[in-house]
């Protein structure tokens, strides 16, 4: 035990930072803590009307050095001295301003109530129109398609997309930026003491992905088709990076500054960061044919494959990266932009009368009435699951379309909306719910055949993710619907996990991610197998699905 090396995973989520402490040898998981952003929690810098969310870079630092001195207060010092590297994955394309010295520009006193100087949470979704313009330009400049490798759409969750919406509306910010970093590499470079933006080792599964980079036009697009786009964007190429890095490489040791707030030794190896859902897929034991989905708010979707001389393009996805998940091998993203977000919104319908007549009742104490409304909250979605297990696929006469936070696959449209056709007055809210529940199963099914309409081979999926635990249901009507067994990892905290392992591989304990998988990846607990005669309703129903979507798109966008 005292010989044993551990690796902490740091997951940054929308609404907290995880931290895992994982034994390198056998990917033990030793303890977790998690510290909510207390300025988010209060409600601050979002405007879910107008899609706008933000994160002040301060709740990530205070997040970040509580959370980890919580996950070390439970274990023994030979432990913490035997730490050998931290594993860092973020939510993205989450980025920010800096100043040329670095500087996130709301930690500047002038920038500290400005949200636009703040990060922009990938759920942001209000660089629709600039996402378009990019899109356009792309098509028809006259040149090479630089969203090809994106899935031939560039979204309003994406790098360029937000700076540019910025630049368009904000002067101070504009005149202050220097250059802009994607979370992923900015807490690297925080806990490094490297936050220069020259020095910055940038992720390569955040620049792939989200911000056109790619070695046949020598990193980012050019400043010829950039200033096409809009001539805003002038000269920001040369101040980001063309280089960039797989998460199994270093990205430097713990500050002595950092070390010191920590706890931990300066020789603590920092990975260069990644994206929490394609570290969660090395987490839950990503191989090529399997099909990782990492199931939360919204659904992140991983695929691998093998390189080739003529690389296939896969249209309508999220991108196809070399080295993103496994550093050896193409990974490719999907993903829906709500998931549980549409369960937590039915749920939140529902509890309207609760928290506006209950809690404000006079015949009850207001306390009393204040628990009263929270129980009777908590119980809704367990219960209605519960009575959604009683009816079979074809009772519910619904067909919904989950696009509540616009459609992140196939084909990127964050002006999308959803919707639930059929209603009727026998319509109550578990046939509603269940609607929902297998819509979110359509949208994934629409991913998978995307996939494999451009020759990706998909044989199973593992799913990651508090939803994979919490709902049977959810999980079944998946199955059944993607007509595939569905294996929920064990490990209640892949995505950290799979930041420990890539841990791992920095500091040298493993020689490659492979060898680091097959001792620290999580095992499943349980595979959800489809069921014969459901699989037979929801491919009528799937079709129906796809039907509604097509004649409502050009609609749903007006509104």
């Amino acid at each position: 035990m005292g010989d044993d090396k551990y690796a902490i995973g740091l997951d940054f989520g929308t609404d907290s930072v995880r931290a895992l402490l994982v034994n390198a040898e056998n990917g033990k998981e030793e303890t977790t803590a998690v510290s909510d952003y207390k300025r988010w929690a209060e409600g601050k810098y979002q405007d879910p009307a107008s899609n706008i969310f933000r994160h002040h870079p301060l709740d990530y630092l205070e997040s970040l050095a509580q959370v980890i001195k919580d996950c070390l207060s439970g274990v023994s010092k030979s432990i913490a001295d035997n730490i050998i590297a931290i594993g860092i994955d973020t939510t993205g394309s989450t980025p920010a301003p800096t100043d040329r010295q670095g500087n996130i520009l709301s930690l500047k006193k002038e920038f500290a109530e400005n949200p636009n100087a703040m990060f922009l949470l990938w759920k942001d979704h209000s660089a629709t129109e600039e996402a378009g313009l990019i899109n356009n330009t792309a098509k028809n400049w006259g040149g090479v398609d630089f969203t090809k490798y994106s899935g031939g759409v560039y979204s309003s969750e994406w790098f360029f997309s937000k700076i540019l919406q910025i630049l368009r509306i904000d002067r101070d910010v504009r005149e202050q930026a220097y250059s802009w970093v994607e979370l992923a590499d900015w807490i690297p470079a925080v806990l490094t003491g490297n936050t220069l933006p020259e020095n910055i080792k940038r992720s390569r599964c955040a620049a792939g992905h989200k911000a056109m980079w790619h070695k046949d036009w020598n990193g980012l697009p050019p400043e010829e088709f950039l200033i096409k786009v809009d001539p805003l964007l002038s000269g920001l190429r040369d101040r980001l990076y063309t280089q960039t890095y797989t998460s199994d490489t270093p990205a430097g040791k713990l500050s002595k500054e950092w070390a010191e707030k920590l706890g931990l030794s300066t020789d603590v190896v920092i990975t260069v960061g990644a994206f929490d859902a394609h570290m969660g897929a090395v987490g839950a034991k990503i191989s090529e044919g399997v099909f990782v989905k990492v199931i939360g708010t919204s659904c992140c979707d991983m695929a691998v494959g093998k390189k080739k001389k003529d690389e296939k393009l896969i249209s309508g996805i999220c991108g196809q990266v070399d080295g993103s998940i496994l550093p050896d091998m193409i990974g490719y993203e999907a993903g829906q932009s709500s998931f549980g977000d549409v369960y937590a919104w039915f749920k939140d319908v529902l509890s309207w009368p609760l928290k506006e007549l209950l809690e404000k009742t006079k015949n009850l104490d207001k306390d009393t009435a204040k628990k009263l409304s929270i129980e009777v909250q908590n119980k809704i979605i367990p219960e209605i699951e519960k009575q959604c297990m009683k009816i079979r696929p074809e009772e519910t006469g619904l067909i919904a379309l989950e696009w509540l936070n616009g459609r992140r696959t196939p084909y990127a449209d964050q002006k999308l909306k959803g919707a639930v056709a059929g209603l009727s007055l026998g319509s109550d809210a578990p046939k509603i719910y269940r609607s929902l529940a297998e819509a979110t199963a359509f949208g994934s099914k629409a991913i998978i055949e995307r996939f494999k309409a451009d020759g990706l081979v998909v044989n199973e999926v593992a799913a990651i993710g508090g939803i994979t635990k919490k709902s049977p249901l959810v999980m079944q009507i998946l199955a059944d619907v993607l007509d595939m067994p569905v294996k929920v990892a064990e490990s209640s905290q892949s995505v950290a996990l799979g930041a420990a392992i890539f841990g791992a591989v920095a500091a040298g304990y493993y020689k490659d991610i492979y060898q680091a998988q097959q001792k620290m990846a999580s095992p499943f607990i349980k595979t959800y197998m489809p069921i014969d005669k459901n699989v037979k309703t929801y491919k009528r129903l799937y079709g129906l699905y796809i039907e509604l979507g097509t004649k409502l798109e050009d609609f749903l966008r007006k509104l």
